[in-house]
């Protein structure tokens, strides 16, 4: 019988899962580790190597190893992320044709699908030379605020390595599946998941057996790395104060740093201090080696990393206040990540919730474990437990006036269906394009185009008649299709969202943070686009009066209503929305009163 398997395919350390009778275990490497680094490198064989074996070739061969790949999946190579984070690897990173941030692997320029992919099919290998069996269906995780283009990336990842995708899920919601028989009792808990490369941050209400996700937030370029950089830092700084020089290290050197940073820093989780010690780092004037053997204590590495763990409490914060949930009514707090276990974490983490937070499983096999459970749960061997994730950013449609027509608020339960009836904006209009919106601003404008199409063959109809039923679909892997269909004639047009690029770490945070920074500013702005609108159609309203009706109207009146539309005109090319609204009033009182004169003799 084949098997199930649950991946937690990381930045930095993936892991792989599966039930072996009633539990979950691990798969580990034919070098024993059940943690394997997220590395592929190619040896003088030229064959691919993965993991721990790879990872020893980032000093020798640190050109054609790559790692931190999940960190290039959909975004574009011009962000300032995408080059930031070039100047941390040795391996080059370029811009495809399209924009996309790619990287040159073994003499070939491959995107970041194809390298996840390679080392995909490593881990499906092991787990069907671990097993003597072949592999059914795999669940893979993601980190809860990767969005659409991410998510697609991974399934294409996945389908190059063979795997039958049966779900990808959030891992802070893997990670609570994991802690299920942990769970005391019905309540609301938080998963604080710190990993190599991204944190997430999940609200998850459990009651009756049902994981649901009430809120989650995270931001996919924030992890350990991020953390090691600020001990390379350190150490580079202290060096060129020790040589009195500045000292900038080529590839070979800079891997040779990146090590002893990252092997003091989870030194420095269980001890108070750490020997950082990297021998002949490079030579002095006169060809004297030097070696740099510096003390690190913790109290210098949290001072060194505070704000980025205030930047995780501080979206910790975010989650909470978004449902109007204090941090007194969580049950439990749970860790995850490998980053997780540093002790500042523990101690902000206490402080906020007045508990300790719980690692009673292994931070770094939890969502793994999760993962496998949800793969057996959708098989049908797991029972009693079903999982309600949400989508974390608001989806919608541009509509007149720059407005944001929501159709899904964020944080809605997945997978779901939502449609909303919309209507044409001109008169005989037959073709009606359809621009599909992510974000939380109220201008369309300010939020992202995941894409556009467009629906022709309206029947010729006045403006307003034509019924067009715009729906959104988001599966249970949040992937979202969007349709729209003309309830006169059927006809309907639909694509699947397949963004070109993934959203930047910066316009994931700010995105909810503008939404209310702006909304005054914004709806400022929809009121005066509103008044323009209304102010055209009674100023339409009252020149058709006035050139069709003229003999209806005295002189005087004429006179008046030349003279106002004239102003109108003027005052359309501003922005004075005081001046608009009492323009707008003066043109509804001339329509009003035009309007009764010519009812009532129609009357008589």
């Amino acid at each position: 019988m084949a098997r199930n398997l649950g991946i937690d395919l990381g930045t930095t350390n993936s892991c792989i899962s599966y039930l072996d009778g009633a539990k979950t275990a691990i798969i580990p490497t034919n070098e024993g580790s059940r943690i394997i680094p997220s590395v592929v490198s190619i040896n003088r064989e030229k064959q691919h190597v993965f993991g721990q074996v790879a990872r020893r070739q980032l000093l020798s061969n640190s050109r054609d190893t790559i790692w931190g790949i999940k960190r290039l999946m959909g975004r574009k190579f011009q962000s300032p992320e995408i080059q930031a984070f070039r100047r941390q690897v040795a391996y080059e990173i370029v811009e495809a044709t399209n924009g996309d941030a790619h990287v040159r692997f073994a003499g070939r320029v491959r995107s970041p699908e194809e390298i996840s992919g390679i080392f995909l099919d490593y881990l499906h290998r092991l787990a069907r030379e671990y097993l003597n069996e072949e592999i059914a269906d795999t669940v893979i995780t993601v980190p809860a605020f990767f969005n659409d283009a991410q998510r697609q990336s991974t399934k294409t990842a996945a389908h190059l390595a063979g795997l039958k995708v049966s779900r990808i899920i959030n891992e802070p919601t893997a990670a609570l599946i994991a802690y299920n028989e942990q769970l005391n009792r019905d309540g609301l808990y938080a998963v604080y998941d710190l990993g190599g490369g991204t944190f997430d941050i999940s609200i998850v209400e459990f009651k009756e057996e049902i994981f649901k996700v009430r809120s989650t937030i995270g931001d996919t370029f924030l992890g350990g790395s991020d953390f090691d950089a600020r001990v390379i830092d350190w150490i580079v700084q202290t060096a060129s104060e020790e040589l009195q020089q500045s000292l900038k290290p080529d590839d070979q050197t800079h891997q040779r740093i990146a090590q002893a940073a990252e092997k003091a820093k989870i030194e420095l989780s269980h001890h108070e201090e750490a020997l950082v010690t990297i021998p002949y780092l490079m030579h002095r004037s006169g060809n004297e080696a030097y070696h740099f053997q510096r003390k690190l204590t913790r109290t210098e590495l949290e001072h060194a990393t505070s704000n980025l763990v205030e930047r995780t409490i501080g979206l910790v914060q975010r989650a909470l206040d978004e449902i109007n949930v204090p941090a007194a009514e969580i049950e439990q707090v749970i860790l995850v990540g490998g980053q997780s276990r540093m002790p500042l974490v523990s101690r902000r983490l206490n402080e906020l919730f007045g508990k300790p937070p719980q690692s009673k499983l292994n931070p770094e096999e939890v969502v793994a474990k999760g993962a496998a459970l949800q793969s057996e749960i959708l098989r049908g061997r797991v029972k009693d437990l079903l999982l309600l994730d949400v989508t974390p950013l608001s989806l919608g449609v541009e509509a007149k006036g720059d407005k944001f027509e929501k159709i899904i608020e964020r944080n809605s339960t997945i997978p779901l269906k939502r449609s909303r009836v919309f209507t044409t904006i001109n008169d005989n209009q037959q073709v009606v394009k359809i621009n599909v919106l992510q974000g939380e601003r109220e201008l369309a404008s300010e939020n992202r185009s995941l894409g556009e199409f467009t629906l022709v063959g309206i029947p010729l109809a006045p403006k307003g008649i034509p019924q067009i039923d715009v729906g959104f679909e988001i599966d249970a892997n949040g992937i979202v299709k969007v349709s729209a269909k003309d309830k006169q004639t059927g006809i309907t047009q639909s694509m699947k969202i397949q963004p070109a690029s993934g959203l930047s770490p910066e316009e994931i945070e700010r995105i909810v943070e503008e939404s209310n920074r702006f909304r005054e500013q914004d709806m400022q702005r929809l009121h005066l686009t509103q008044l323009r609108e209304n102010l055209e159609r009674e100023t339409e309203t009252v020149r058709f009066f006035l050139e069709n009706h003229t003999e209806k109207i005295d002189l005087a009146g004429q006179s008046e209503i030349r003279s106002l539309l004239g102003k109108v005109a003027k005052a359309l090319q501003g922005e004075d929305a005081a001046l608009l609204s009492r323009l707008l009033e003066r043109v509804q009182k001339q329509r009003n009163r035009i309007n009764s004169q010519l009812m009532s003799e129609f009357e008589s």
